[in-house]
């Protein structure tokens, strides 16, 4: 069953596969009670946004949910894909972006067309699953950093380039614009200064941070002020822009060589035109609403002051990934978080190992523009609560810690 697998009989549609109802909002039913939702990456409020569903809606009426038929290079092709391609680009500061059907698909089919047996990769050791199940294709060697640490980076890097050498392949370093755990930013700075020492082409997946960070929310790479030096930036839908779907932007060369070369793009139907219109909608919104960016950071600011006078820690977070970081059992999870969510009505991500070491226990918050500040200190309230029963030994010793054998 696997280390998450073997406690599912406890957990199984309570807190794995929970099922979260109504429309989508702050506050959500689950098992028939209202709860305060922090779980959900609607980031800038646009998945209810009124004109959001207008244009989802009149797209749907237009086009059905089939059109377009094929995939993008046999029949699939339309002036609208072309378009948001051109204004993702734009947005992102790039010469040429190209649209993926989904974020995991699309991040293993990018990896997977640039490289081959002589390129060497270097990443991120937090790096997202999607980009391990890419790596873990790759015929060719790989070096990993222990997280944002950019000593070791160069480390590999000097590695990396005496086996490139030797095979006459290139480089390509791997990392993250913001991790979505954790909620800290990839050093993308200092890994582009990196490129002054050494030749390598730098790939960034940027889900959490496109939409999140930088002046105009075109992302972690314009928040540290390194557009031009990241060659590649990637992107889902599923996070800032509420829907489906994934863009790679780069250089024209790059990004035409990817259209000819991945695979999840050549062999799979084009993302329907319902989704490419809400995506073109959602873009604009993001781009000529900049209160919904303004809104998101004073929720994220308020709940992440009000943890810390609470005693609680983010860890390195400076995003709005809002990780409260906890010492506790597995066991002890179980009860902390049935606890929010039967007596406090509060409902939010509970992370624990294997995903993280044993012995920690996250809870992963997810402010949005859509939340309110009476929201957040209903939650820090709550949280104060959980924390004293927590060090007290409360959750330790019940019922629902002991069923899980911890």
């Amino acid at each position: 069953m696997g280390p998450l697998g073997k406690h599912s009989q406890f957990s199984d549609g309570y807190y794995m596969f929970p099922k979260l109802e109504g429309e989508i909002a702050p506050r959500m039913k689950f098992q028939g009670k209202e709860v305060l939702t922090w779980s959900l990456n609607n980031y800038l409020g646009l998945a209810n946004h009124p004109e959001v569903r207008k244009t989802d809606a009149e797209a749907a009426a237009k086009w059905g949910a089939a059109y377009p038929m094929g995939a993008r290079m046999m029949s699939g092709q339309t002036s609208l894909h072309e378009k948001l391609e051109s204004e993702l680009a734009k947005f992102v500061g790039k010469e040429k972006s190209y649209l993926l059907n989904y974020g995991y698909q699309g991040i293993m089919s990018v990896i997977d067309a640039l490289l081959d047996r002589k390129d060497v990769v270097v990443y991120d050791s937090e790096c997202h699953a999607c980009i391990i199940d890419a790596l873990r294709m790759h015929m060719g060697k790989r070096y990993v950093f222990p997280h944002n640490d950019i000593e070791n980076c160069e480390k590999q890097l000097e590695r990396a380039t005496k086996l490139a050498q030797e095979t006459g392949g290139g480089i390509l370093v791997i990392t993250e614009g913001v991790f979505g755990m954790t909620g800290d930013q990839g050093k993308l700075d200092e890994i582009c200064a990196l490129k002054e020492k050494f030749e390598f082409r730098l790939l960034v997946d940027d889900a959490h941070g496109f939409g999140t960070l930088g002046k105009t929310g075109a992302g972690t790479h314009e928040e540290q002020g390194v557009i031009n030096e990241v060659d590649l930036y990637f992107s889902t839908f599923a996070k800032s822009m509420a829907s489906i779907g994934a863009f790679i932007a780069g250089d024209e060369k790059v990004i035409h060589y990817l259209r000819f070369n991945m695979r999840s793009q050549i062999f799979a139907k084009s993302l329907p035109m319902i989704l490419v219109e809400g995506a073109l909608k959602r873009l604009e919104l993001l781009q000529t609403q900049p209160e919904l960016k303004d809104n998101l950071w004073k929720v994220v600011n308020a709940l992440r002051d009000g943890l810390h006078r609470e005693g609680f820690s983010t860890g390195q977070s400076n995003s709005p990934v809002t990780p409260v970081v906890l010492n506790g059992t597995v066991g002890e999870a179980a009860a902390l978080s049935h606890d929010l969510r039967e007596n406090f009505g509060i409902f939010c991500s509970v992370v624990i190992y294997p995903v993280v070491p044993k012995g920690m226990i996250i809870l992963r918050l997810i402010p949005t523009a859509v939340h309110s500040l009476e929201d957040v200190e209903e939650t820090i309230n709550a949280f104060a609560t959980v924390k004293e029963k927590l060090s007290g030994g409360i959750y330790k010793n019940s019922e629902l810690a002991i069923s899980f054998g911890e």
